[in-house]
């Protein structure tokens, strides 16, 4: 969420950000009802500031004079009313006009209405070339009896697999190596609840927009809220610390969250259906930071979680592009993001595996988020979020990149310790 403050002295600059991003939003819209609330608020004042000022002269007077001021005080009783009643539905609008406002996009997101204008930054790492017909992750999973999706499907439903033997131990030890990466680099690691809130998922920005895509829990207990499934521990991690005032002394928080993931996948029916590179349950280590509103610093951050990533896949040693995406593909809170994307050899192409996104204060105002600074005033906090590791999609990448000819799967340097110094699955 924005400062409204700062949108009603910057109405073309959201303007600009919201076409962008190819939201549409009125910023008018919302400017006429701010004034109408602040115009309220001052006759709901004045008529409370008369009243409070003839309410101590009543005593004094006397007579026609006293029956006045009693006439006038009721009058401003009423005034006050009709203007608290009036406020209550108007403040609730500029409320969901203020959560629907985007985030305006940094001035170096290339511009364009979707993924086809991502911009490629930079690679890293060989595409494979075999000596050998090279087999897509199912073939290779279900040869290996690592997978199994028909049974899965019967339990669950279709976008299910369930994991075996030393699939499990695989992808057990690539999420261990990512839990000591990112502990490595200075984080503390967090199990959050998966099962949140609706205000958790509105403060992080998933809401509106992200319904259709999140597992709603529905609450027997009617006095309650329904309860969500995240799609992300990010969600959890984040909005930790909401509604209260850091100090600026322990900032930055860097935090890493370990939960599985669900998401419905609404709308890509038909998208994506073999193996299990898009499903409805997965695993994820995710990397969040907190940290003082400012710019330079979010930067710097923003590289760094970048950076982390990409030190895992180079550990996994699987190529990989980075990507900056673009204002149609970044969604309505990011303010800059970058993809990471693995070659993934079944697919003849890159996969995305990891998004690092830079928020601004754009979270932490809708999570109430803040610290106090050197000089005691109080300010919004800056958010930023990168996947470290998410399972199942990256074994996709790592089997078809690591096959050889006999069906069995190299394993990289970095990763055998986690698997009992093993060199090779499936021998």
């Amino acid at each position: 969420m924005l400062d409204l403050a700062w949108i009603r002295e910057h109405p073309e600059e959201v303007r600009r950000g919201a076409a962008r991003k190819g939201i549409d939003f009125d910023v008018d819209a919302l400017l006429a009802l701010d004034e109408e609330r602040r115009q309220l608020i001052r006759l709901q004042e004045q008529a409370k500031a008369e009243q409070n000022a003839l309410g101590k002269q009543v005593a004094t007077l006397q007579g026609d004079s006293k029956q006045v001021a009693l006439d006038r005080l009721k009058v401003l009783k009423g005034s006050v009313k009709e203007h608290t009643a009036r406020l209550t539905p108007l403040k609730k609008k500029i409320q969901e006009l203020m959560f629907a406002c985007p985030n305006p996009p940094a001035e170096e997101v290339p511009d364009g209405p979707d993924d086809s204008a991502n911009v490629e930054l930079r690679t890293w790492g060989e595409k494979p070339t075999f000596d050998f017909e090279p087999k897509d992750h199912v073939e290779l999973m279900k040869g290996l009896d690592w997978l199994e999706i028909d049974r899965a499907g019967k339990l669950a439903g279709s976008r299910s697999y369930v994991l075996k033997g030393d699939g499990v131990m695989l992808e057990q030890a690539i999420l261990r190596l990512a839990m000591d990466l990112i502990v490595e680099r200075g984080f503390t690691m967090l199990s959050v609840p998966v099962i949140v809130k609706e205000w958790a998922l509105r403060g992080t920005a998933y809401f509106p927009g992200a319904e259709e895509q999140t597992y709603r829990i529905a609450n027997p207990t009617a006095e309650d809220e329904d309860f969500w499934l995240v799609g992300t521990s990010e969600v959890s991690v984040t909005a930790l610390h909401s509604g209260e005032i850091l100090d600026e002394a322990d900032l930055p928080l860097k935090y890493s969250g370990i939960s599985p993931c669900f998401r419905r996948e609404a709308g890509t029916y038909g998208k994506d259906t073999r193996g299990v590179y898009r499903v409805h349950q997965f695993n994820k280590v995710e990397q969040v930071i907190v940290d003082v509103a400012d710019d330079a610093k979010s930067r710097e951050h923003h590289q760094a979680i970048l950076q982390n990533a990409e030190d895992m896949l180079q550990r996994l040693g699987l190529p990989y592009r980075v990507v900056a995406v673009s204002t149609g593909d970044m969604g309505r809170g990011a303010r800059c993001k970058y993809d990471l994307e693995a070659w993934m050899p079944g697919r003849e192409e890159y996969g995305e595996t990891h998004s690092a996104t830079r928020f601004r204060s754009y979270q932490a105002r809708r999570l109430d988020l803040r610290y106090r600074d050197g000089d005691g005033k109080v300010q919004h906090c800056h958010t930023l979020n990168n996947t470290v590791i998410a399972s199942p999609r990256v074994m996709v990448a790592f089997v078809e990149m690591h096959q050889q000819a006999d069906g069995s799967i190299r394993v990289p340097e970095a990763l055998r310790p986690y698997l009992g110094g093993r060199e090779v699955l499936g021998a």
